[in-house]
Formats: structure tokens, sequence, C-alpha cells
């Protein structure tokens, strides 16, 4: 797959503990994302967040930190990223999970896929 110039970055931000089809939600838009064969996926879990509650998520109070902050950053082409942003949006509205859907425009300078 080669990706050049302008693409899209899709963010996705959720819960640590949200599910969807009995796994992490995080993993089922990884494995989602790999099936339409998109470019690559990053999922980041944050120290600390809040969001619409505005209740504070952190790794200092133990009873919340199975709550803790996920984003989840995937760039590919215009078309890919529609496809998976379709899905994501298809997860919040089934699972009920709160979150936050973002997608701008970036520069790729440069991807190369590690030779085997």
């Amino acid at each position: 797959m080669k990706i050049v110039n302008e693409g899209k970055l899709l963010r996705v931000f959720i819960g640590e503990s949200d599910r969807y089809h009995n796994k992490p939600t995080y993993e089922y838009i990884l494995l989602k994302a790999k099936e339409l064969g998109l470019a690559g996926v990053t999922i980041l879990r944050g120290i600390e967040g809040y969001g619409a509650t505005s209740q504070i998520h952190t790794v200092k109070v133990l009873r919340l930190s199975e709550k803790l902050p996920i984003i989840i950053e995937i760039i590919d082409a215009q078309d890919p990223i529609q496809k998976i942003k379709a899905e994501v949006e298809k997860v919040f509205e089934e699972s009920g999970c709160g979150g936050l859907i973002t997608l701008e425009k970036v520069d790729i300078i440069k991807y190369v896929p590690e030779k085997k």
C-alpha cells in the first residue's frame, strides 16, 4: 500500500472500560480497521483526562483507574478513512458509549512498510 501527500487522521476518544460485542471497544475498532485494510492504527492509553461528564479519570485514584482515556489514531487516504469512520459511528450508536470522533487533514511525509 502506498500513501503519499495528503491523508486523513481519524482520532477516536473513548474510555478504557467501554465494550462492544463483548470485547474492549478499542480492540474492536483496531480489528475492524485491519479487516478493512487500513494502513495502520495506534492506540494510546492516557494517564489522566476527563470528557463530557467532567469527571477526572486518573491512575492516581485506584478505583477509577479502569476508566482511563483511550485515543485511537487511524491515518490513511480519504476513502479508507470514510469506511472506518462509518464503522466507528455505528459502534458509538449501538454501544451507547460516550466519546469523541475527530477528522483532520494530515500531510504524509513518508509511509514505508517494513521489509520482510
